[in-house]
């Protein structure tokens, strides 16, 4: 139980701050979405066929959905590498009496908490489009793993980057080549085959394939799911030895 309670007691923090931004959260969270429904989904997606038999809209959602959680997710964990390189106040959480895994696996919560209440804005706007996606126990689990990974990864770069602008190259040079390539708006069954190797094996193909099969009603590929929970363990493993590392 102490355990649990650490990590609840930096998750708190995270959430205090969180509920006093809500309004602005929200508000912030749906402007892209609304962007896309209306310029792929309305728009473009009109004169497109997905090959599936479902319109582009009910196509893009599951994307959308894959993408906006990795950045949200990613995004919600990097003020740790402000506190670290900038306010130094991660020395804080680094002699605090508390199980030193518990600030890994608090943050990594708080971002998906923020990744689960976008993603739920993002269905709510794909409904008053008219867009039509089934959700399961599946595609909410799959949707947690997806934050949690690239919260993890938000984490490991806040631990070893030591730049503000070396962050924002993590967008740059690999989340935004994700945000386009790894089945968030076409299928990755289109790309060359050298390519298609590489995209197929990172988390976020794995998520927008998964979660548009749910929505559209067909088998998934349970290897996917094991393949993000894989790549959970690793980030957090791998972010809480590194968290370690900084108090030694």
């Amino acid at each position: 139980m102490g355990r649990i309670h650490d990590i609840m007691t930096v998750f708190w923090r995270d959430w205090i701050v969180l509920k006093h931004r809500m309004a602005a959260f929200i508000i912030s969270r749906m402007i892209a979405p609304m962007l896309y429904m209306f310029a792929f989904g309305w728009g473009l997606g009109r004169s497109i066929d997905t090959g599936v038999g479902v319109s582009y809209l009910d196509f893009l959602v599951p994307g959308i959905l894959a993408m906006n959680s990795m950045n949200i997710s990613f995004n919600s964990v990097t003020p740790v590498h402000a506190e670290r390189v900038y306010h130094k106040s991660l020395e804080e959480y680094i002699v605090a009496p508390i199980w030193p895994p518990a600030f890994v696996i608090g943050k990594i919560t708080a971002a998906v908490l923020r990744g689960l209440i976008s993603s739920i804005i993002i269905l709510a706007l794909a409904f008053a489009f008219g867009a039509q996606v089934v959700t399961s126990i599946w595609f909410w689990l799959v949707i947690i793993m997806n934050c949690g990974i690239f919260a993890g990864i938000g984490f490991l770069a806040s631990m070893y980057l030591s730049t503000y602008e070396k962050m924002g190259q993590i967008n740059t040079y690999v989340l935004l080549p994700m945000s386009f390539l790894c089945g968030t708006f076409f299928s990755t069954k289109t790309m060359p085959d050298m390519l298609r190797l590489i995209i197929d094996i990172l988390p976020l193909t794995h998520t927008s394939v998964t979660l548009r099969a749910i929505s559209l009603g067909q088998p998934f590929e349970y290897l996917s799911v094991v393949a993000l929970l894989a790549y959970l363990v690793v980030v957090t493993v791998w972010g809480c030895r590194a968290f370690e590392d900084l108090r030694k």
